[in-house]
């Protein structure tokens, strides 16, 4: 990976962290802000044919005619509407491999149904954006501006004159937050939210966060270290900030935690680490970033790395540092990491 690469990723935060590091400023606010009610007001359910409105996570009301039917999303957020029955038009981010198959954050979308205005993040075609006729675009914000998670800076301004937008915030809060407001925006959008799936699918994470508690709980001794890697760095995250580490140290995980003087480079997120440095914090689990713009633990060469005792034990694991806001693709998240836990020897 070129530095040049190196350096565009630490820009938006995603290595390590699955967040922005001041992308710019949010886009301009569309509908009317409502000052009486809070950021956390549900968006109202509303009939096919009547007036829509959703507040968001910058406190921003969209107000429509009708709900919207022509929607597009990033592509996790798409995901995790898709989960709940609510299909987009429209797709931009990591949404298809090389072999055509859906991204990691595509979750169970159809990709042949959906159309891709860009595959890669930061990448939204603004003409094909236009001829979908969007109602409305709604994206994850990792920042306090609520800059709308990989919508180019560049035109930004043009995409928020087609459509208005709704962000819902994955920024310094737990994962139950963003849950929450997603479950809300589906239902706000015709999804049916009393489906056995759906509230499977609810009961089943709650299980899991129980099972995690417990793991945790059992076993205090085992330290988590949530690491990503580049070709030239190798980067450990915090927990602040991050809605999945936050939700796990809260449950009670042990994590390794780099110092906050080494955080301050990257707005909080995380530290960077030369390969030579790469046993600086031991661990007895590492979870890794799954994410295809990062290189994924088999292929990782270096020979510090495989030196590691978490790695040479076996004890690493995937980790999704943007996860889909669906509880059937959150699930998992818990009961993977307390798996390891449960299996896990002390190692560090």
């Amino acid at each position: 990976m070129s530095n040049a690469r190196a350096t565009h990723l630490t820009r938006r935060g995603i290595l390590a962290a699955g967040g922005a590091l001041g992308l710019g400023a949010a886009l301009a606010a569309c509908g009317d802000d409502d000052a009486n009610n809070g950021g956390s007001d549900k968006g109202e359910a509303a009939a096919k044919s009547g007036p829509w409105s959703f507040k968001d996570d910058r406190g921003t009301t969209v107000k429509l005619d009708k709900v919207p039917a022509n929607i597009v999303a990033f592509t996790g957020v798409a995901a995790a509407l898709w989960d709940y029955g609510v299909q987009v038009k429209g797709v931009f981010g990591p949404t298809t491999t090389k072999d055509g198959k859906p991204d990691v954050q595509a979750g169970d979308i159809d990709v042949s149904k959906v159309t891709v205005l860009g595959n890669e993040w930061g990448k939204l075609n603004v003409e094909k954006y236009a001829a979908l006729a969007p109602e409305l675009l709604v994206s994850t914000t990792f920042d306090t501006a609520g800059t709308l998670w990989s919508v180019p800076e560049e035109s930004k301004d043009k995409i928020a004159k087609l459509a208005p937008s709704v962000a819902i915030s994955v920024f310094d809060r737990q994962l139950t937050q963003p849950l929450q407001r997603m479950w809300e925006l589906a239902e706000s959008l015709g999804a049916d939210m009393k489906a056995k799936k759906v509230t499977d699918a609810k009961a089943d994470f709650e299980k899991a966060a129980a099972r995690l508690r417990a793991a945790a709980k059992a076993k205090p001794e085992i330290k988590v270290l949530a690491g990503s890697a580049s070709a030239e760095l190798f980067y450990v995250s915090g927990t602040n900030l991050s809605v999945d580490l936050e939700y796990f140290k809260a449950l009670g995980v042990n994590f390794v935690e780099p110092s906050e003087e080494a955080k301050k480079a990257t707005g909080g997120w995380f530290e960077s680490l030369s390969w030579e440095n790469v046993d600086k914090y031991p661990a007895d689990i590492i979870i890794m970033d799954d994410r295809a713009s990062t290189i994924q633990p088999a292929d990782i060469t270096e020979g510090t790395w495989k030196k590691l005792p978490a790695v040479k034990a076996g004890q690493v694991i995937a980790r999704s540092p943007e996860p889909i806001l669906s509880y059937d693709k959150c699930t998992p998240l818990l009961d993977n990491l307390a798996e390891a836990i449960e299996n896990a020897k002390k190692v560090s």
